[in-house]
């Protein structure tokens, strides 16, 4: 990946939160409990379960950045102008990130330690994820005054393996991205199919 401008990269970033944020307060939370919980179709996530597997990763995801980020001001180590990606940070990125058309293209099962139960508290995990969100526009402030790329934290999935802040923040909002798009279908899907459970 190129080099891009590092305030740039973390704007960017926190744009595509306040929308995720506008986008669940608009679409999901005037839901109730059982439209959150409907899945579209037999062996597909709810509404709900899209977004707790997205909250598994936040209380993953969240307190390391913001360990990072403490690190990084208690070693000086100040940000920098420009911010560069791994090859494999900009791959995981991509790989999360739904095409212009809204398709996926990669697939994968997730992980046990992030598939959620069924049965679920909707609102609770909703409001869940909104503060997670609140959180996380925090951190992206908060990372305007370090390097992203020398702090670096373990993936979820493969602790030995780590990325750069700056890939985190990009794989994490880029994960967001992808399961809120998932989200949406359901409900969707929901209405075409059971109108009357999606009716406001």
């Amino acid at each position: 990946m190129k080099y891009v401008d590092s305030q740039r990269l973390l704007h960017e970033l926190k744009h595509e939160v306040d929308e995720l944020i506008q986008t669940v307060e608009a679409e999901f939370a005037p839901l109730t409990n059982d439209q959150l919980l409907q899945a579209p179709a037999a062996g597909h996530w709810s509404i709900a379960q899209c977004f707790e597997h997205l909250n598994t990763y936040g209380y993953y995801y969240l307190p390391l950045m913001e360990q990072a980020i403490r690190q990084g001001e208690t070693r000086q180590l100040t940000a920098t102008r420009t911010f560069r990606s791994s090859w494999l940070g900009d791959y995981f990125t991509r790989a999360m990130l739904p095409k212009p058309d809204g398709s996926i293209g990669y697939k994968a099962k997730a992980f046990k330690n992030h598939r959620p139960e069924p049965q679920l508290d909707a609102q609770a995990v909703l409001a869940e994820f909104l503060r997670q969100q609140h959180h996380l526009i925090q951190l992206l402030q908060q990372a305007q005054a370090v390097d992203m790329g020398r702090l670096k934290i373990p993936i979820s999935i493969a602790r030995w393996i780590k990325l750069s802040l700056g890939d985190t923040f990009r794989f994490f909002v880029a994960h967001e991205i992808r399961h809120v798009l998932q989200a949406q279908k359901a409900r969707q899907a929901i209405a075409a199919n059971a109108p009357w459970l999606v009716e406001r």
